[in-house]
């Protein structure tokens, strides 16, 4: 478990700031004081002063990270993850706020199970923001008290997990969503078209004898969404996205269309179904690892700003559930602790995207997307903060894994930029 000490006088010193709220970028000292920012400027004098110092020579200094959509298992199957352990997973990834989803057990689907989650991370040293689901038991029949639930610390609503397969029903969640300004985010995928495969169909899956999910089912939802939400002027999110289809579809609606959002995850970025041929059930996912061409894709639509954020969609598993034929293994991937290693490798280093349009992905964006405080480097502002070199490159190994499970298949990959520091709720943590 990473330890922190009390960020009450800390000076951030000579580090490269990159404010995605601005868009600036410069060389300066940051300085924070009672867990807020203080001062920001090209040199802060600690002549005389108590500050404790930390050296950013090299470095860059952001906005904390924001994770939209992971799993933290609690209640339920705190064998897989906690809010606890999930959160110190969320620390060493550099991030300071995340968002949970519902599919828990039992669901988070009253206003009761949402004060649950609050006020068990009130101590946590990140702030973790619940989602609840959209139908009661995450069965897409009856709608739950969103209002109240909202009232109680509800940030946005989802089945994730289990798509919402009745389009009434998907207008009727738009239609109260929308009067609470906040998105319906829903699991993108035709529970009839994706016909129970387990990774994408490709030649792949024919050689590797598995059962095929195609890149339809993920289009089809995608399309019906876009219609009902543009039809209805509501927010929608939508999750994971692992298509060339889905983003040409996406790339349509959002030309003059503020209230439509997006996310795809890293490991849609990095890994192709081709390196499934192992039978490495770490790769099993829903929607599954695509083709080189959905890769292609999903990156330009990240670098032309079609995709608007980057989730890990972090969902922890036990070994049991992983350790299985791929037919029977569960499906996620844990990747917080990976996310910024792997994105900044995928999208800056390989395909030329500037590391503040990167940062924009997982910082303001995503918080823009949920109504959260979007100015982290205001005076006054409770400090959040990321400090990372950009340009270390590392092997992720599983002694970088706080989270309780292990299901990542980023294990033994080389990466390029690391985390160091981290400051969370007047918290100061060395990675």
């Amino acid at each position: 478990m990473i330890k922190g000490i009390n960020a009450k006088k800390f000076l951030l010193k000579s580090g490269r700031i990159i404010d995605p709220f601005s868009k600036k970028t410069f060389n300066g000292d940051i300085l924070i004081e009672g867990g807020k920012i203080s001062k920001i400027s090209d040199s802060i004098s600690s002549k005389g002063k108590d500050y404790k110092i930390i050296d950013c020579s090299g470095l860059v200094v952001t906005h904390g990270f924001c994770d939209m959509h992971v799993h933290f298992r609690e209640p339920g199957r705190e064998d897989k993850e906690t809010l606890e352990s999930g959160s110190y997973a969320a620390l060493a990834g550099g991030f300071t706020q995340v968002c949970t989803m519902a599919n828990t057990n039992p669901v988070i689907d009253s206003p009761e199970h949402i004060h649950y989650v609050v006020s068990k991370s009130q101590k946590l040293p990140i702030d973790i923001f619940p989602i609840g689901a959209v139908s009661k038991e995450m069965k897409g029949e009856e709608l739950t008290e969103m209002m109240l639930m909202q009232k109680n610390g509800a940030i946005a609503f989802s089945d994730d997990g289990i798509p919402i397969q009745n389009a009434q029903f998907m207008k009727l969640a738009l239609t109260y969503s929308r009067m609470l300004n906040v998105p319906i985010m829903n699991h993108a995928e035709d529970i009839f078209l994706r016909n129970d495969g387990v990774m994408n169909a490709s030649s792949t899956s024919n050689n590797l004898g598995l059962k095929g999910n195609t890149s339809l089912g993920e289009a089809v939802m995608v399309y019906r969404d876009l219609l009902l939400a543009e039809s209805l002027n509501s927010k929608l999110h939508l999750l994971h996205l692992s298509t060339k289809e889905a983003v040409d579809l996406l790339k349509q609606f959002k030309s003059n269309k503020q209230l439509i959002s997006a996310e795809v995850s890293p490991h849609h970025l990095y890994f192709i179904d081709e390196d499934i041929d192992s039978f490495d059930t770490n790769l099993k996912v829903a929607p599954p690892i695509r083709s080189k061409k959905d890769r292609k894709a999903l990156i330009e639509g990240v670098k032309s700003g079609v995709i608007d954020c980057i989730a890990t969609d972090h969902a922890p598993h036990t070994l049991e559930e992983k350790e299985t034929t791929f037919n029977e293994a569960a499906f996620g991937m844990i990747g917080l602790e990976s996310c910024f290693g792997v994105i900044n490798k995928v999208l800056v280093k390989e395909n030329g995207m500037s590391l503040k349009s990167l940062i924009e992905k997982i910082t303001v964006n995503p918080r823009k997307v949920m109504n959260l405080e979007t100015n982290l480097f205001a005076l006054g502002t409770k400090a959040q903060v990321a400090i990372f070199d950009p340009n270390e490159k590392w092997k992720f190994e599983n002694s970088h894994i706080l989270s309780k499970s292990s299901n990542s298949p980023f294990v033994g990959k080389d990466l390029v930029g690391k985390v160091k520091y981290v400051i969370s709720k007047n918290q100061f943590f060395t990675l």
